[in-house]
């Protein structure tokens, strides 16, 4: 009797203890815990994908720019080859418009030595016919026996090679100073046209180093473009991997919570089965107490029958007995030992909402006075 009182009060602690846990409030308190986690969590996602968005719409922006650019580098490319040929086709036109004046500069070298040649026997034909001149004035003045008029005959002479030889330079010097205009006349065409081409090589020569200074920029820039998209698409990456990991740990995380609220949502069921089964074992060892103290005493009343009845509600999970007094009795009064048997379904088997089988069990127990 004395240890049946001793367990009596250990559960009755027991009983108290549980009385003042407060397990709604407490499965309330983790309720609104995982529900803000949850929120904080779907917060960072939807944070995640607008930024996942943002980086996309970039990615495609800067892609677009890509295409420009390649586009204008193209259309560079083929300017450039088109300068670069006509700068060849020029080339060869001034190659050969220097070859022309080459060859007119020999001609105007020809003529000049022509024009000395002819000037040299100019003087030659003048200093022979002078010399024949003289020749005939000294034979002419070496023949004064004779009766003729010699001097008629020598200014009749004189006159006619003096009319000869204007006549010869007139023609020769006309001859000369046209060929000398016309010469000219070349040379100057030729220095325009010398003028007009090497100004066309210069022209042509900045062209050349304007598009190569674009081509450079050109350059320059689709290389930075190809920097920006590759730091761009390095950063894209990186963010849709943290973004995937940060996803894969939200979702590790609220599985995690998920389990956690499971779990102790099956440790409330057990906490409530084990609270059921003190119950009833309070309730047997008081009816126990209860009858020791009439036998005791001498008085003998009618059986006691305690029957438990385990339910199991959809809604909130709990459970609940029931204690009655009847003629039927299930432990009886010895002189030497008493038998108490407990009954329900299965002896007093009780099942969690969670479909799990709590510790208790049909006992039997027997006391000895």
């Amino acid at each position: 009797v004395r240890f049946l009182e001793q367990q009596n009060q250990v559960l009755e602690t027991k009983w108290n203890l549980l009385q003042q846990l407060d397990l709604n409030n407490s499965r309330k308190s983790l309720e609104s815990i995982y529900e803000a986690r949850i929120s904080t969590l779907r917060k960072q996602l939807e944070t995640l994908s607008g930024d996942r968005v943002r980086l996309d719409s970039e990615l495609r922006s800067m892609r677009d720019v890509v295409e420009d650019y390649k586009k204008r580098y193209e259309v560079e490319i083929n300017r450039r080859t088109a300068a670069e040929n006509e700068f060849v086709m020029l080339k060869k036109d001034v190659d050969a418009a220097y070859m022309n004046k080459v060859e007119l500069q020999a001609k105007v070298d020809s003529l000049t030595e022509e024009i000395k040649f002819f000037k040299d026997l100019y003087e030659g034909e003048i200093a022979q016919m002078q010399s024949h001149i003289s020749d005939t004035s000294v034979v002419l003045s070496m023949d004064n026996n004779r009766q003729l008029d010699l001097d008629s005959i020598i200014d009749e002479v004189r006159a006619q090679y003096e009319e000869t030889t204007q006549k010869s330079k007139a023609e020769a010097e006309a001859l000369y100073q046209g060929k000398i205009q016309e010469l000219q006349v070349a040379a100057g065409q030729h220095g325009d046209d010398l003028k007009l081409t090497k100004t066309e090589i210069l022209e042509l020569n900045r062209l050349v180093q304007r598009i190569h200074s674009e081509i450079g920029n050109v350059k320059k820039q689709c290389s930075s473009l190809e920097t920006a998209i590759a730091d761009a698409e390095q950063r894209g990456d990186c963010a849709l991997k943290d973004a995937r990991a940060k996803l894969d740990e939200l979702e590790g995380a609220l599985q995690q919570a998920k389990e956690e609220l499971a779990r102790m949502m099956r440790d409330h069921q057990e906490l409530l089965s084990v609270k059921l089964a003190l119950d009833v074992e309070i309730a047997t060892y008081r009816k126990l107490l209860e009858g020791e103290e009439s036998r005791m005493s001498g008085e003998f009343p009618n059986s006691v029958s305690i029957s438990v009845i385990s339910s199991t509600n959809a809604g909130a999970g709990g459970a609940g007995f029931n204690v009655g007094f009847g003629t039927s009795s299930s432990y009886s009064y010895k002189p030497v030992a008493m038998e108490v048997k407990t009954k329900g379904s299965c002896g007093g088997e009780l099942k969690d909402p969670l479909a799990k089988t709590s510790s208790s069990s049909c006992a039997t127990k027997k006391a000895s006075r």
